[in-house]
């Protein structure tokens, strides 16, 4: 029999060991719906997810609701919107009482005097052509000025099929304002013209992808399974989709046979009670998701089907690191 002490060495399963202890339980919040972009792509906008709860507005209620997430075990709240930066009090309720996540578009400086720890991950659609082009601004501009050797920030790079080839130039300005950076796809929501996937694309990405991962180590924080599985779609010969995402809200999951998934995720719209079908949109088609962080759970929950194989086994070891050292669990 096949078990995770047999299949690994000293220092694996050293690291086996350290990930293996953290149980994260995770949900998704919805700060606000409102931000100061409009991009083009956009999930929650796209789906009409900003129009499906009225906001609420009481800072009281959002402190009573977050003290309950927390007694349903949730460690690990990740906050996105809308901008959760235009309502700083409500990102503190969340900051005060739980290991947190900050996704923003760096507009506007989380200050590190009120949130000195706080994981800052910033949005980036590419160089600035494409960010005019999907996001009307060339925020990097502006999001490099605030953060620059900010140790607990790091860019989610949502690289586009406009990319291929230029990602080095990306990872280059990255590095040298001295943060570290993740990378990601773009699900092209909104259809626009020229930034949808062929397949020949994800193999040149992926190979990109991994040759970034070689040559700066110390900035990109990835590991080449996740781009194998990010790119293909698949998952030891599994295509991801409705049928295997681990990242459907609990009380909403209504799939059987239901897959292995995310213990007690949901998430939770700005009104603290409605709750959205999944860790994206409503309304896209799961078989063009390249949502990173769904990739990435796909893998995390299915450790089991890992245990096949050393190398399969170490994929997956990397894969959760990856996961824990983004929402600072474990250090980079």
């Amino acid at each position: 029999m096949k078990t995770v002490s047999s299949l690994l060495d000293d220092e694996w399963y050293a690291r086996y060991k350290r990930i293996s202890k953290l149980n994260i339980r995770s949900s998704i919040y919805d700060v606000t719906n409102r931000c100061n972009l409009r991009c083009k792509g956009c999930f929650f906008f796209s789906s009409g997810e900003d129009k499906a709860a009225e906001e609420e507005m009481r800072q009281d209620r959002w402190e009573a609701f977050i003290d309950n997430e927390k007694e349903r075990g949730v460690n690990l709240a990740i906050l996105i919107g809308g901008e959760p930066t235009l309502y700083l009090d409500r990102v503190e309720a969340f900051y005060r009482r739980l290991p947190t996540f900050c996704a923003t578009n760096g507009l506007i400086k989380v200050p590190r005097d009120r949130f000195p720890d706080l994981m800052v991950g910033i949005s980036l659609w590419g160089d600035e052509n494409d960010e005019k082009t999907l996001r009307g601004k060339d925020t990097f501009a502006v999001s490099s000025r605030h953060y620059a050797g900010d140790p607990n920030t790091y860019y989610l790079y949502t690289i586009t099929p406009k990319q291929i080839g230029k990602i080095e130039k990306i990872i280059c300005k990255i590095k040298d304002v001295g943060v570290k950076v993740h990378m990601q796809l773009l699900s092209n929501d909104e259809g626009v013209d020229g930034f949808s996937w062929q397949p020949e694309e994800l193999n040149d990405v992926r190979f990109e992808m991994d040759d970034m991962l070689d040559r700066y180590p110390d900035t990109v924080i990835s590991c080449k399974y996740y781009h194998e599985v990010i790119t293909t779609g698949k998952m030891l010969g599994r295509p991801f989709g409705w049928n295997e995402c681990p990242s459907v809200t609990e009380p909403l999951d209504t799939r059987s046979p239901q897959p292995k998934r995310l213990i007690h995720f949901i998430r939770w719209a700005s009104d603290l009670k409605t709750m959205h079908r999944c860790c994206t949109s409503e309304t896209r088609d799961c078989r063009t998701c390249k949502d990173g962080a769904a990739h990435m759970s796909w893998v995390m929950v299915n450790k089991r089907a890992h245990i096949r194989t050393t190398k399969d086994l170490q994929n997956w070891i990397e894969v959760y690191e990856m996961f824990a050292k983004l929402y600072q669990f474990i250090p980079w």
